[in-house]
């Protein structure tokens, strides 16, 4: 080919919404909306509640019927792959998930192998490490013989992202991945993702309301509200005093976070303390 004929090849996307409407029953929550997830980053979708994050994820995962537009995962149309083609490239963490009732934390979390066997066939040497592996980074391995149901929600929060990372897939949806966690569990649980990210070049796509993690850990911020995007961006593009007020319709002061070239964003209410003044 003649180099000066050549054109760049288009960045390789994860995931393509492509002018997808959805919602329920007769209320369209997103509508015509478009989005583009990039191979091996983190992207974050923020923005106020109802604005349409669960909608989109849900949509982009096939566990709700889009009414126009399709998603593509990697290049394929979505709807028309097979349940178990789309498992094995697709995890999914939705928003609060529900486990068989007294199902035990090693058989839940080995059901994320499924997809990778045959009718019928039993777990491999193979199955075992990787879910092993999973229990381990999740800190739920001494977990394992425990009834789901007699978790307390952090625990079974842990649980559910060691069943995502047991189906070892190349992409990652996650509904509000640090819901029910304190704080320290909430660092372990991004830093885990990040890791993952980092050292498997896994794409992960989060929900998050926590616009400063969110800052922190993602490559992209994804702003909706009403339904659309409002901004699409590097975190220091996206959250920014003005988008942020637009967005949540909230004052704040947004700084860069002093280890990190990254914004942090501090709400202004309406109870606003005065510096006390030193004698």
């Amino acid at each position: 080919m003649n180099p000066q004929t050549a054109t760049t090849s288009a960045p390789a996307h994860a995931v393509e919404a492509l002018d997808i409407s959805a919602g329920y029953g007769d209320a369209r929550v997103i509508d015509g909306l478009s989005l583009r997830i990039e191979k091996g980053k983190i992207t974050a979708l923020v923005g106020p509640n109802a604005c349409g994050k669960s909608t989109l994820l849900k949509s982009i995962a096939r566990l709700l019927p889009i009414a126009a537009g399709s998603v593509l995962l990697e290049g394929a149309d979505i709807h028309a792959l097979p349940t178990r083609e789309v498992a094995r490239r697709l995890g999914v963490l939705p928003q609060s998930p529900i486990a068989p009732e007294s199902i035990t934390v090693g058989d839940l979390v080995r059901r994320g192998r499924h997809p990778h066997r045959g009718f019928g066939r039993r777990g491999t040497a193979e199955d075992d490490r990787i879910v092993a592996e999973a229990l381990h980074a999740t800190g739920t391995a001494e977990l394992l013989d425990r009834p789901v149901d007699q978790l307390s929600g952090g625990q079974r929060q842990r649980v559910w992202i060691a069943l995502a990372l047991a189906q070892d897939t190349s992409t990652l949806l996650l509904d509000e991945p640090t819901t029910y966690l304190d704080i320290a569990h909430q660092i372990e649980v991004m830093d885990l993702l990040a890791e993952l990210n980092e050292e498997t070049g896994k794409t992960i796509v989060l929900v998050s309301h926590d616009l400063n993690q969110a800052a922190l850990y993602a490559s992209t911020i994804v702003a909706l509200r009403d339904g659309r995007v409002v901004r699409r961006g590097s975190p220091s593009e996206v959250l920014d005093e003005r988008t942020v007020s637009e967005v949540f319709g909230l004052d704040c002061v947004v700084v860069t976070h002093p280890q990190a070239d990254r914004p942090q964003i501090f709400p202004l209410g309406r109870h606003r303390p005065t510096q006390e003044k030193r004698p």
